[in-house]
């Protein structure tokens, strides 16, 4: 099957799914895959109109990937246009060759009636393509100006040949929180140590599914807080590899203020539970399970019928941990 033919069958395909009401992101995902793994020139581009269809997906859908992924298709794809060599260069060139003999013959024509005039009008028509020129300088200098102000997709593809546009933005968004902030003399560049990061997440999911886009999320969340410089210090040191620093969980990478604000609502919380308890007996014969310290409380009750004997409910005082026996 010809390339062209791969195109149509994906146009018809992708034309097909709803991407509105959330269904059909994966498939459209894997058709626009498939067209970026497709060796597709300009004239492919003008017969099928593939363009056209992959910009309606790319209105339509929701889905982050699936419109980063179109909007590379399409960036790429327009650089057939703006490529010198085109079709529309060679129609100008056409049409300027013809006028410009249909002007030679008026000229000539008309020369023979009055030689001052034609040589009058000859240097005014010199003097109106010398003008336009200046024009068109001025507009392509000021168009390449404009494309050199653009802001680039991401810092990434030229370093490191990745493709993926999920990935590639996920970079970007850690490179930028490790950005905040002053930097100390001799640390890394947080582009690689972004890139670094990343690969260590993705080599733990292997894709870049919304497990995949919370771990960043969240590392991004807790490298970007003004209050957390410690985890964002450490990280940029050396003294928290990207292999433990992808795997870390909230409570690790809190901040300290954050850790001694939960560290008392949880003792504030067992507080609380204990005294909601029915007063029981302080004893030190039992040993809690959990913190291994001999300060509980237990009440007995009947739960069972009365020839079988009683169930103990033991509380510790120190950690809270409940446990029971007969």
């Amino acid at each position: 099957m010809s390339v062209e033919e791969e195109v149509f069958k994906i146009q018809k395909k992708m034309s097909k799914i709803t991407t509105n009401d959330g269904t059909g992101q994966e498939q459209a995902l894997d058709l626009l895959k498939a067209l970026q793994s497709l060796n597709i020139n300009l004239e492919i581009l003008t017969k099928t109109r593939i363009g056209m269809t992959v910009n309606e997906l790319r209105k339509s859908s929701k889905d982050e990937e699936v419109i980063a992924l179109a909007k590379t298709l399409i960036k790429n794809w327009k650089r057939f246009l703006a490529a010198p060599g085109s079709t529309a260069g060679k129609d100008s060139s056409k049409t300027g060759s013809d006028s410009k003999s249909s002007s030679a013959s008026k000229s000539s024509s008309s020369s023979s009636k009055d030689k001052e005039k034609s040589s009058s009008n000859n240097s005014s028509s010199k003097d109106k393509d010398k003008k336009d020129e200046k024009k068109t300088s001025s507009s392509s200098s000021s168009s390449s100006t404009k494309d050199e102000r653009r802001p680039t997709q991401t810092s990434f593809p030229a370093s490191s040949g990745m493709t993926d546009a999920v990935r590639l933005k996920c970079r970007e968004m850690l490179c930028n929180a490790l950005k905040v902030g002053e930097a100390m003399e001799g640390w890394p560049e947080p582009e690689e140590m972004a890139i670094e990061l990343e690969e260590a997440i993705y080599a733990e999911f292997r894709n870049t599914d919304m497990k995949y886009k919370n771990r960043i999320r969240s590392r991004v969340a807790n490298l970007k807080d003004p209050k957390n410089r410690t985890l964002r210090g450490n990280y940029m040191c050396g003294a928290i590899t990207a292999q433990q620093l992808a795997k870390m969980t909230p409570e690790e990478m809190a901040s300290d203020e954050m850790k001694k604000l939960r560290e008392k609502f949880v003792k504030e919380a067992i507080n609380d539970a204990q005294l909601a308890t029915v007063q029981g007996t302080k004893t030190d014969l039992l040993k809690c399970g959990k913190c291994k310290k001999r300060n509980c409380t237990y009440n007995q009750l009947q739960t069972r019928s009365s020839d079988e004997p009683m169930t103990t409910f033991v509380m510790c005082n120190e950690c809270g941990n409940r446990w029971k026996f007969c």
